[in-house]
């Protein structure tokens, strides 16, 4: 007798929540991640042939864009109430070498080897670009600063964790300019005219503003008034805030992701030190692990289901190239005349992950442009995730653990 799949959905659901609640222990002493075996879970479960889904993004393309969206906002606004530094030009200096030297450079550099590589048309290739940009904010959890308050705020992961928060957004701009392309809008100045103004221009500014004024009242009503709903709520207002700033940005054409992480570090500044912060970042932490850790089974899923199929060795050797040569290349050039010692550039470098918002931005564009087949882009992009949930997942925890006894050891 088959079993329902209802049945094998829910025995499944509920082993992806024990992971999550026992990872974080039972892991410790291994070379392994929780994203790790989420993905080994989706491979095996999936090449069984009991469940009949094939959750392959490309069949199920709005439904990958939407959910992907969700993880990510959740994601940023964890990663905007967990830093304990002030925003400024010079406190923030690493995040800003990250998004302004790092993000283009990369971009250019994918968007290139997209192009000349594999052979991408322009428009194509521009996505593929803007795809490889963000430092994931969900997969970037082993690289970022701890909850607030808790000191764990060193400045390579505050320089991860501040640039996953931002250029979430920044990188959006590219991908509009991609779908421009692919409509030929590029060799128009009217297309150019309102890619720069609207798409860069007033959506960048709107989604600042959104974040600011949301957090603002979020701030007064947590900790501003008599009876704040930091004394009688819980960490469901993480939530609300989230969902609140997103949608107030979009709903003025701005974008939602750099909306949600300024609402976050404002709420963050309206009263630094208040102990409700830490419980809006634990309710965040989990909803964002629980989604994160269904979407990597998902992903498990479609390798499984033959996501890499169309992959060539040609493929492969760009993908391997843009893990390890683009964006350490790029992150260093970022940091150079920073002042920081090497082997604290070099990990800023090396350790961009890429994850979720990379499958978002592809099917954003895909589901918003006509780039023609997109199979092929799929199967690159599935690959290099694929690698960077490997190589990131087990060295990051090592590596940035020998940097902080090599500081401890140089401070003592």
């Amino acid at each position: 007798m088959t079993p329902d799949p209802y049945i094998l959905f829910l025995l499944g659901l509920g082993a992806v929540v024990l992971l999550v609640s026992w990872a974080p222990v039972g892991l410790r002493r291994l070379p392994l991640t929780l994203a790790i075996l989420c993905v080994a879970v989706g491979v095996l479960v999936f090449s069984t042939g009991l469940l009949s889904f094939n959750p392959d993004p490309r069949t199920w393309d709005t439904a990958t864009e939407r959910l992907t969206e969700l993880v990510v906002i959740i994601s940023l606004m964890g990663a905007g109430l967990k830093l304990d530094r002030p925003p400024g030009w010079r406190s923030w200096a690493t995040t800003w070498r990250l998004l302004i030297v790092a993000m283009p450079l990369t971009i250019a550099a994918v968007a290139w080897l997209g192009w000349a590589g594999l052979g991408f048309s322009l428009a194509l290739a521009l996505l593929f670009g803007a795809c490889m940009a963000p430092t994931d904010p969900v997969l970037a959890a082993d690289v970022q600063v701890g909850p607030p308050k808790s000191g764990n705020e060193d400045e390579v992961r505050f320089g991860l964790t501040s640039e996953a928060g931002l250029n979430d957004a920044l990188a959006f701009p590219f991908v509009h300019l991609a779908i421009l392309a692919a409509a030929g809008g590029l060799a128009t100045q009217a297309g150019l005219s309102d890619w720069f103004t609207i798409k860069v221009g007033w959506k960048l500014l709107a989604g600042l503003a959104a974040g600011w004024l949301i957090g603002k009242v979020f701030g007064h009503l947590l900790f501003r008034r008599r009876r704040s709903l930091s004394k009688f709520g819980d960490g469901l207002i993480a939530l609300a805030a989230t969902l609140i700033a997103y949608a107030a940005a979009e709903l003025i054409h701005g974008y939602g992701f750099l909306a949600v992480f300024v609402c976050a570090v404002t709420i963050r500044a309206s009263e630094r030190d208040h102990d409700f912060h830490q419980e809006m970042h634990d309710f965040s932490d989990q909803i964002e692990r629980l989604l994160m850790m269904l979407l990597l089974v998902l992903f498990g899923g479609a390798l499984a289901n033959g996501l890499l199929s169309s992959l060539t060795w040609t493929d492969a050797l760009i993908g391997l190239a843009v893990v390890f040569v683009v964006r350490p290349v790029a992150g260093l050039l970022a940091m150079t005349g920073s002042g920081q010692p090497w082997r604290e550039r070099l990990l800023l470098a090396f350790l961009g992950i890429r994850g979720v918002g990379s499958v978002y931005y592809l099917a954003y564009g895909i589901n918003h442009g006509e780039f023609g087949d997109s199979e092929r882009i799929w199967a690159v992009v599935g690959f290099i995730i694929l690698v960077s949930i490997l190589v990131h997942g087990v060295t990051a925890t090592p590596l940035l653990d020998r940097l902080t006894r090599r500081r401890e050891a140089q401070a003592g």
